[in-house]
């Protein structure tokens, strides 16, 4: 998926360095829940680990004032730049996640995290930081399901996109015990990508893939009670 079918406009530009996630499926799913959501001059959008910064500045053409979050300093210049390009302002923050914006709250948080399970328990590096995610790929999901009250506005809501693999039922529970309504509003099957053919025979000693080839991705929309 390249980054112009994210966007209705065929000029949308997008530079993508070495080392920073590129577009894909997840991303697409990401952009088709967020267009359903009404995004006002007056939104305050939250990209929580925004990569390229297609989604913050795909929410900044609709009008919203966003601010873009990122721990690498490589994604944060992408982003910043294909705002640029795209005639956009987006407010970079450098920082662990949620901690970067600490304090502040959000009518609309969108999250695509690194959920790809992964071998060992060394602390990702480079570009693997966008999708190594800890044994059970939860790493980042699990914290984000405990900060998403914080983040919130009353009226705020939450979209985050990862996949079958991680336990979708584990993802709602933890989103309910922090007090919140979670429900699964998209779902997508493809077959395996490159990183998770890669891991294949080491995801079926795990018992996490099974004899299935491919994944299911699914988002989640998140609101406070």
């Amino acid at each position: 998926m390249t980054a112009e079918t994210l966007t209705a406009s065929p000029r949308f530009r997008c530079w993508i360095p070495p080392g920073v996630y590129r577009p894909q499926t997840d991303t697409g799913l990401l952009s088709r829940a967020m267009r359903r959501e009404r995004i006002t001059s007056r939104t305050e959008v939250l990209d929580l680990g925004t990569g390229s910064g297609v989604l913050a500045v795909e929410a900044a053409r609709r009008g919203a004032r966003v601010t873009a979050v990122d721990i690498s300093w490589r994604a944060l210049a992408a982003a910043l730049c294909n705002a640029l390009m795209n005639g956009q302002m987006v407010r970079v923050r450098h920082g662990d996640m949620a901690a970067a914006v600490r304090g502040r709250r959000f009518d609309l948080v969108v999250t695509n995290p690194p959920y790809v399970p992964t071998p060992g328990n060394a602390t990702p590096r480079g570009g693997a930081r966008a999708w190594d995610a800890g044994t059970d790929g939860r790493l980042l999901i699990d914290r984000i399901c405990a900060t998403a009250p914080t983040m919130l506005r009353p009226a705020g809501a939450l979209l985050m996109v990862h996949s079958h693999l991680n336990g979708v039922e584990e993802t709602l529970a933890r989103f309910r015990a922090a007090g919140l309504h979670a429900e699964v509003v998209d779902r997508a099957r493809l077959p395996f990508g490159r990183v998770l053919r890669a891991r294949l025979s080491w995801l079926r000693e795990r018992g996490l893939v099974g004899d299935r080839t491919f994944e299911e991705l699914v988002v989640f929309r998140v609101e406070h009670v």
